[in-house]
């Protein structure tokens, strides 16, 4: 019976060691992963090519690395395009996406979103002189998969004009002041920034910013939690560090 007891207890030892070692193993896995976080590239000045560095700057980008760097984050970024970032977290290609992503109701069916981290609305931008009433018959552009364009969608029959789709801001303001469209529709803070710079030389032509929202952090729905309570943790702590308020003054804000 000795002999028994001992060998059992020395299996129970053996098992409870491995299980260990397995747990060590799976903590030191998720400590070192590295997460694939896709942006958009045309949307100063939350991201946008410095031609300077040739690397991808802007607020959204100084906020995931802020972010990064006080939950010890390890991500890889990825600059492909809106539309293009929707699909790859959908797909699981990407872990998450920041890309000034408006929070909608709609949206939270196929994302998970940390806490709103930036606030902004829709606007109509046109040339100089152009008034709401000169949409009327006229193609107004909107950028694909955008909550810009679901507000180009609502006010089309109360103003007149119908929509040309696009997959780049920058795409949407050459075709406004090429003639190609009268007006295209854009978040307040991103055109805003635009004229400001002298990046484009068009107007706000509507009176102000309408369906204002909070920009998120995004994960595919049921996916990735970890990553959401980091960042919203990681936010909390820039905040109150100031680290947040310099970044957007950094832009201007």
């Amino acid at each position: 019976m000795k002999k028994l007891f001992a060998l059992m207890l020395a299996i129970v030892m053996i098992a409870s060691v491995a299980a260990l070692a397995g747990c060590g193993n799976n903590a030191a896995t998720d400590a070192g992963k590295t997460y694939i976080i896709y942006s958009d590239n045309a949307f100063a000045p939350f991201e946008y090519l410095d031609t300077a560095s040739n690397e991808y700057v802007g607020v959204d980008m100084d906020i995931m690395a802020a972010i990064a760097e006080d939950q010890g984050i390890k991500y890889e970024m990825h600059n492909e395009g809106f539309d293009a970032s929707m699909g790859a977290v959908q797909s699981g290609q990407a872990d998450a996406m920041i890309a000034g992503m408006t929070i909608t109701d709609e949206r939270k069916e196929t994302f998970d979103f940390s806490e709103a981290y930036f606030d902004d609305g829709q606007v109509i931008v046109a040339k100089a002189g152009v008034t709401m009433d000169d949409l009327n018959g006229k193609t107004v552009a909107a950028k694909t998969s955008t909550v810009g364009g679901e507000y180009a969608e609502s006010i089309k029959d109360q103003y007149g004009f119908t929509i040309n789709y696009y997959e780049g801001s920058d795409n949407m303001y050459q075709a406004v002041m090429s003639g190609t469209d009268v007006a295209c529709v854009e978040d307040f803070s991103v055109i805003g920034y635009a004229i400001k710079t002298g990046e484009v030389e068009l107007a706000i032509v509507s009176e102000e910013p309408a369906n204002v929202k909070g920009y998120g952090f995004a994960v595919k729905k049921g996916e990735n939690p970890e990553l959401v309570e980091k960042f919203n943790a990681g936010l909390a702590n820039i905040k109150a560090s100031g680290k947040y308020d310099e970044i957007l003054a950094k832009y201007g804000y």
